[in-house]
């Protein structure tokens, strides 16, 4: 397998940072934060990644959400997770599929997505959420909300993009 130099040195410098790594089949690894930059095709138009980031959302006491990259998700009640991924010049819409695996099967599930668009596992370690959604300066996301019961350790969301896997993020869940 070749590997041009330009991505030898962007993977080198994300394993030597420990931030982020790009794999070698073209999907993207991430880890808090990178600026991946892969091709996707999309009927007529190709569907660039810009920035992909996951990390934990926190609203202050003035209602302002804010947005922290970190590998590591204190398990704090009514604080979420998750990532944020910005295409390259899109706008529109996008159809993406979330598929989220836990270390171990959670006390409940919950989400406000229609049963069509959400799924588990047969184990009920894995959850598959699909959405159609508008960019907003390019940027499609999605989050958690950390509930009681959810499992400690390592978990792992991929992102797919028009069928396409685009991101894969590994996070792991620690006691507040």
């Amino acid at each position: 397998m070749k590997m041009s130099s330009v991505k030898f040195l962007v993977t080198f410098l994300g394993l030597l940072l420990g931030l982020f790594s790009i794999n070698v089949n073209q999907n993207n690894s991430v880890f808090a934060t990178s600026k991946p930059t892969i091709s996707q095709p999309r009927k007529s138009k190709n569907i660039t990644v810009s920035k992909a980031e996951f990390g934990v959302r926190i609203v202050d006491s003035q209602g302002k959400a804010n947005f922290f990259p970190t590998v590591k998700v204190p398990l704090k009640k009514g604080d979420a997770y998750g990532w944020r991924i910005e295409l390259n010049n899109y706008k529109g819409t996008v159809k993406w599929r979330e598929v989220l695996t836990l270390p171990k099967v959670p006390e409940t599930w919950s989400t406000s997505d229609a049963k069509d668009n959400f799924s588990l596992s047969g184990d009920g370690k894995t959850a598959v959420t699909r959405r159609t959604q508008t960019t907003k300066n390019g940027v499609i996301e999605n989050y958690w909300q950390i509930a009681p019961g959810d499992p400690i350790g390592k978990h792992k969301i991929e992102v797919y993009v028009e069928d396409r896997l685009i991101a894969t993020f590994q996070f792991e869940t620690v006691e507040f």
